[in-house]
C-alpha cells in the first residue's frame, strides 16, 4: 500500500507530526481502512526523510518533550506528483486467499465442502456488507462516504464471485464436481514414485 504517497500529501498542506499525521489520514481515508499504526507511521517518516523527500526538525514545547515535525521537499513534491500521474495496478493482483479455499474445495470432490466454504464466505460477506454501509450512512466527510461506497462494491463483487462459483460447482447437485475429478490426470503410481536419492 501506498502509504507513504498519502502521508507526503498531507504533508503537502504543511509541516506535521507523527500523531497529527495518524488522526488527519484515519480520518480522511474513512474507518474501512481501519487505524494506521504508529510505529509503522514513523517508519514510513524515516523513509521519507532517508530518502530526501521530507525533512525533519525538532520543536520544542514547553510542558511536554521536543517532538518531531515533519516537512515536504521539492523532491517530495516531485514523487508525489509522479505517484498522482500514474495508474495504480492491484497491490495483490488477483491471487487471494478465499480462490484458494475455493479451490481446494472443489479439489476435494464434495458438494458440502464447497457448500461450507461458500456459504461460510458468503455469510461473512453479508456481515461485512452490512457494516461498510452502515458506516457509509453515518459519514459526513463525502469523500470518506466514496471510499466506503467504494469497499461496498469490492465486497459485492466478492458475493457475485460466491454466486459463479455456486452456479458452477454445484450444478446438477454437485455433479459438475465429480465430471471435474474424473478429468484430472490420474497421480502416478506408489511404486517408483518417491524422491530419487543420489547416489555419492
Amino acid at each position: 500500500m501506498a502509504i507513504q504517497h498519502a502521508v507526503l500529501a498531507m504533508l503537502a498542506d504543511g509541516p506535521g507530526y507523527g500523531y497529527e499525521l495518524k488522526g488527519e489520514f484515519e480520518s480522511s481515508v474513512g474507518p474501512q481502512w481501519g487505524p494506521l499504526n504508529i510505529g509503522h507511521l514513523y517508519q514510513i517518516l524515516d523513509r521519507l526523510s532517508r530518502d530526501g523527500l521530507v525533512v525533519a526538525h525538532r520543536e520544542e514545547q514547553p510542558t511536554k518533550p521536543d517532538r518531531v515535525v515533519y516537512e515536504i521537499t521539492d523532491d517530495g513534491r516531485a514523487e508525489l506528483d509522479r505517484w498522482l500521474g500514474e495508474p495504480s495496478p492491484r497491490s495483490g493482483g488477483f491471487r487471494d486467499d478465499f480462490f484458494l479455499k475455493v479451490t481446494a474445495a472443489a479439489r476435494s470432490g464434495a458438494a458440502q465442502t464447497v457448500r461450507t466454504v461458500l456459504g461460510n464466505q458468503r455469510a461473512h460477506l453479508l456481515r461485512e456488507l452490512r457494516n461498510l454501509d452502515g458506516l457509509r450512512r453515518k459519514a459526513d466527510d463525502s469523500v470518506v462516504g466514496l471510499l466506503l461506497a467504494a469497499a461496498c462494491r469490492h465486497v459485492e463483487a466478492d458475493l457475485a464471485f460466491i454466486d459463479d462459483a455456486e452456479s458452477v460447482l454445484l450444478a446438477d447437485g454437485g455433479s459438475a464436481l465429480s465430471t471435474m475429478a474424473a478429468a484430472r490426470p490420474a497421480k502416478p503410481s506408489e511404486e517408483g514414485s518417491g524422491p530419487t536419492r543420489i547416489a555419492g
